[in-house]
């Protein structure tokens, strides 16, 4: 007999709220600090509320991880309401230590097995594993055979991004004084990526149109090797680059199905206004 699977990620996956409600999907939110206060991005806060924020705020914003106590709770519901088993997918534990603090959780909770999955990344690509997993759920997937799709998936998902100035990820810790400052000095825009959960340079370029092009090289490689592909375009407050990156890719590669998501409050904190992404998967057959 199948077993009963709930999923559950964290907000910055950034999947809207209706796909999270017809996909039954649990979300946990991470919270965004602007001096004395505290906001749960994607409930108390708007991506849209936050850039603006972001432009008058004096200095830059923190963030913190969920408290273990929200995970605890949802796990308990989540066992009141027939659920043996929990997936839960969260952002790179590299960056964060969200996906620690679930699996704390699951273990302090009693009538329900919680399997936790590092995606070691964020975003639009965290996404792509937690919208596979609850399909599959709800296909009667156990989690088991949901964890070994995901580790699939794992080996053809990419992730690139260039962020518009580089001080946000410096001041978050996310890269060294010495990244910083030879990418100031040389105004080079660097190609950031995820290696092993943390966010390095992939290369460096000097130009945004040279960033661009080099990344629409990636995607190529990839693609010209066979299989479906789908890829989305993120961007940090730049929907008019995200649209032109988009409409690009559905020139240049018609068989790529293409959507446009977002660097949301939280991501938007260490990554800034005007950064791009570009993320893509093979689809899992």
């Amino acid at each position: 007999m199948n077993k009963k699977v709930a999923i559950v990620t964290d907000s910055t996956a950034y999947i809207p709220v209706e796909i999270r409600k017809d996909l039954q999907i649990e979300m946990v939110p991470l919270n965004v600090i602007f001096g004395e206060e505290s906001f749960q991005e994607e409930l108390d806060l708007t991506t849209d509320q936050f850039y603006k924020k972001m432009e008058t705020a004096e200095e830059l914003p923190k963030t913190s991880q969920p408290a273990i106590g929200q995970f605890v709770e949802l796990f308990e519901q989540l066992a009141k309401k027939g659920y043996e088993q929990v997936v839960t997918i969260h952002l790179s534990s590299q960056i964060s230590g969200t996906y620690q603090s679930a699996l704390s959780a699951g273990d302090m909770v009693e009538g329900i097995e919680v399997f936790g999955f590092d995606t070691e990344v964020s975003c639009a690509p965290q996404a792509y594993y937690v919208l596979e997993a609850a399909r599959s759920a709800e296909a009667g997937a156990d989690a088991n055979e949901i964890l070994e799709k995901l580790a699939f998936m794992k080996k053809t998902a990419k992730a690139y991004f260039m962020v518009d100035n580089l001080n946000h990820l410096h001041r978050g810790g996310r890269l060294s004084g010495a990244q910083l400052v030879v990418g100031s000095l040389l105004k080079i825009k660097p190609i950031l990526h995820f290696e092993e959960g943390s966010i390095v340079p992939f290369e460096k370029v000097r130009t945004e149109k040279k960033a661009l092009a080099r990344l629409l090289e990636l995607l190529e490689q990839d693609v010209s090797q066979g299989g479906n592909y789908y890829a989305t375009v993120i961007h940090a407050n730049r929907l008019d680059g995200a649209e032109q990156l988009a409409q690009t890719i559905n020139e240049r590669f018609p068989h790529v199905e293409v959507d446009i998501s977002y660097f949301g409050p939280v991501i938007g904190t260490h990554l800034g206004a005007g950064s791009l992404g570009l993320s893509w998967q093979k689809q899992y057959t």
